[in-house]
């Protein structure tokens, strides 16, 4: 009995989330990364701690209070912790940190890097076989190298089935703000409606709500992005750009239970099936079977490499 009682209080792995400012019920990208870990909470009996970072300049001082507690695995989620994962993971070289959507090059380092423009080719050319006049839209949140690549990628997923396709790019802003904006957002979309746009493909955390609202008020189609957001207004959202951010945290907590954790790059991509478009109960209706069987030829193509996604990181 004395055993079995020594081993059943082994004490459990401590693992630390910090979400950016959009929250853990953005409906989007943070939200992804909180139900990866609660759902490791659940499986696999960790003991977990997330916060919310308000305020940029605090993420810094978060990492290192976790790494202080001797919490085994902290992940920073978003790329505008890249520079705090980077200073606090080489204060502190026994500890363990992962990055999403961000690179830092450290043996305890693990960045968890995605092939956005794979995903996003796939919604746009989804979003071009839909559009009946001839325009699509994109929104895009702060605008930055990761959320261009969004937009050159789905820019060039819509012109492969229409190259006389037209489409419109807006930025919500150049701040963090951007994330979580969604009045701004609805002001974008509204105007890119006007301009004859009918589909509108969002990747702006929080602030993609606007978009949804505006096109429900419009009565034509939003394309939503990183987590399945087909729920939130169904016969509205036509897809989502999926970006399994839920498995990537699991994943690597899994791997950190089980002792193999190690620092560098993993990438999720189409032929891993870390980035996808999504078809259920709440957008089958949308997508019809030759749209279906269309994207779904694109995406092999992809995979086997006979079609080469422009990628906005490898421009000259």
């Amino acid at each position: 009995m004395m055993l079995f009682s020594i081993f059943s209080y082994a004490e459990a792995l401590k693992v630390a989330l910090v979400l950016d400012k959009g929250g853990k019920d953005d409906k989007s990208f943070n939200a992804a990364a909180y139900a990866g870990a609660t759902r490791a909470e659940k499986d696999l009996k960790i003991d977990l701690k997330y916060v919310e970072a308000t305020d940029t300049n605090a993420v810094e001082n978060l990492h290192r209070s976790f790494a202080r507690k001797n919490f085994d695995l902290i992940i920073g989620i978003g790329f505008a912790q890249k520079e705090a994962v980077r200073k606090v993971a080489a204060q502190f070289p026994k500890m363990k940190f992962a990055l999403i959507d961000g690179e830092v090059t450290a043996p305890n380092v693990r960045s968890l890097l995605f092939e956005e423009h794979e995903g996003s080719f796939l919604v746009g050319a989804l979003a071009a076989m839909k559009s009946k006049n001839n325009t699509v839209g994109f929104v895009g949140g702060m605008d930055i190298p990761l959320i261009r690549r969004f937009a050159m990628g789905y820019a060039a997923g819509a012109k492969h089935v229409n190259p006389n396709i037209k489409v419109i790019e807006n930025y919500v802003g150049v701040t963090g703000e951007a994330w979580n904006n969604p009045a701004k957002a609805k002001e974008l979309a509204l105007s890119q409606f006007s301009q004859k746009a009918d589909v509108i493909f969002v990747a702006a955390g929080a602030s993609g709500t606007g978009v949804f609202d505006a096109a429900e008020e419009k009565k034509i189609y939003a394309i939503g992005v990183d987590s399945n957001q087909n729920w939130i207004k169904p016969g509205v959202i036509l897809t989502s750009m999926l970006k399994s951010v839920d498995v990537a945290v699991y994943d690597t907590i899994k791997e950190t239970q089980a002792g193999k954790f190690s620092g560098g790059i993993s990438r999720f991509g189409l032929k891993n099936n870390g980035v996808d478009y999504t078809l259920d109960k709440y957008n089958e209706k949308l997508i019809t079977p030759e749209m279906k069987k269309k994207v779904d030829d694109l995406k092999k193509q992809i995979v086997d490499g006979k079609i080469t996604v422009p990628d906005y990181y490898k421009k000259k």
